[in-house]
């Protein structure tokens, strides 16, 4: 990540600040297609997320966390939308038409989707979106270690449902 860029961005530079969510925009809808199913619920995750981190950039201590602390900042807002939607909503679920994700990722989207819920965000993380799991500790705020067991026993839950 380019720290200038995040430092300019601080300053209130707005043309690097969109510089910056550009970069960063794919990431973020992985990030939030895998909370949510909903492309409308997604796109407010992601429009909170950059309102917020827009609001909140000077408060980021270390510029080279750019990319952790806005996909953190994320994941607040789409477990957020989700709470909502549980108080709000209490009947069945619709079933998704077609599939919004690269064709490419679209095995991938598959395969984690048949892992546990607490499995599928650090498979993306880890996989899909390249974080090292002292990373994926912080944006998730849960033990490294406890990100690495997850991971290997994800895989093993994998290797099960590929080979039977």
């Amino acid at each position: 990540m380019d720290t200038a860029l995040v430092k300019r961005a601080q300053k209130q530079d707005m043309d690097a600040f969109v510089h910056l969510i550009e970069k960063n925009k794919n990431n973020l809808y992985k990030v939030a297609k895998s909370y949510l199913g909903n492309e409308e619920d997604i796109a407010d995750a992601i429009q909170d997320t950059v309102l917020s981190a827009y609001e909140h950039i000077h408060e980021l201590r270390t510029a080279s966390y750019f990319k952790t602390w806005i996909t953190r900042i994320l994941i607040n807002h789409c477990n957020d939308l989700l709470r909502q939607q549980k108080r709000c909503f209490v009947s069945d679920q619709i079933e998704r038409e077609g599939s919004a994700e690269p064709k490419d990722d679209r095995e991938f989207y598959e395969l984690i989707g048949e892992l546990p819920e607490d499995y599928r965000m650090i498979f993306l993380l880890y996989y899909g979106e390249g974080f090292r799991t002292g990373e994926i500790a912080q944006i998730l705020n849960m033990n490294e270690n406890t990100v690495k067991s997850k991971l290997r026993r994800g895989r093993d839950k994998l290797k099960h449902i590929l080979c039977y």
